[in-house]
């Protein structure tokens, strides 16, 4: 255990998950913008879908633990939606069983702490044709698409409302951006900084909206260590700047935020 003791944020799920925090992701710009304010902890899995994560859920989130996340952000739902292979091999999993897995995982998460908070991110769309030009070695047919990624956003959606959770729709979010099939994918699945950017701001507007108490928007974090030093950089007034508000701001310029 490394003290000050701090919020803990736990991003579970596969691909979209493991690689957030590279390629300008996510999960960097929520390391970056809460690095003196929580714990940003990472349990992606690329490959998985809904019924592997049951499978160890309880290993990521024991019961017993001393202390439980304050939020945990999951993402299953684009692996689970590609289309079943004849052999009944791969990913795929049936709606009725995602439906399911998913209702189980937020069951479980919600039993963990009376505390903890819970934000479903739903399947993205897909770039069907650069799925085919870049992944062909590894997705040799067209077994993902972007109907079938709807279907599954909508029904995780379901689940949202259902257990009273809540969710980003990254199906309806990415699309809002006209060139989205160009310029969001690094490979027609995964995400290019363009659409990490867009799923980091519907993420905070969820914590800015919610009416948690606490609040686990970022403003309403406590800064760790964030006094004043007389070994900060001097000001010309006899003052010094104070690092601790610096870098927020400057976390908010790299990746080109609001400040809300």
């Amino acid at each position: 255990m490394v003290g000050p003791l701090r919020p803990q944020f736990v991003l579970f799920g596969s691909s979209i998950v493991q690689f957030s925090c590279s390629n300008g992701g996510w999960g960097a710009i929520l390391a970056d913008l809460y690095s003196r304010k929580a714990d940003v902890v990472l349990r992606g899995y690329a490959g998985w879908n809904s019924r592997r994560a049951l499978q160890v859920l309880e290993q990521v989130f024991p019961k017993d633990a001393a202390i439980q996340p304050s939020l945990v952000i999951v993402y299953f739902g684009g692996n689970d939606s590609m289309l079943p292979h004849s052999s009944g091999l791969g990913p795929h999993v049936p709606l009725p069983e995602y439906v399911e897995n998913m209702r189980k995982i937020g069951k479980y998460l919600k039993s963990l702490s009376e505390n903890i908070r819970i934000i479903f991110l739903t399947a993205p769309p897909v770039n069907e044709e650069q799925i085919l030009e870049n992944l062909r070695d590894i997705i040799p047919e067209r077994n993902r698409t972007n109907e079938s990624c709807k279907i599954y956003s909508d029904a995780c959606l379901e689940v949202c409302r259902e257990l009273d959770l809540k969710a980003v729709d990254m199906w309806t979010s990415i699309q809002k951006r006209k060139d989205w099939s160009t310029a969001c994918f690094t490979d027609g699945i995964h995400f290019s900084a363009a659409a990490s950017k867009i799923v980091a701001e519907e993420i905070l507007k969820v914590l800015r909206e919610a009416d948690w108490e606490p609040s686990l928007h970022w403003k309403s974090l406590p800064t760790e260590f964030a006094e004043s030093s007389p070994y900060d950089p001097p000001c010309g007034d006899g003052t010094t700047l104070n690092i601790a508000d610096h870098s927020v701001a400057q976390a908010l310029i790299q990746w080109g935020l609001s400040d809300n």
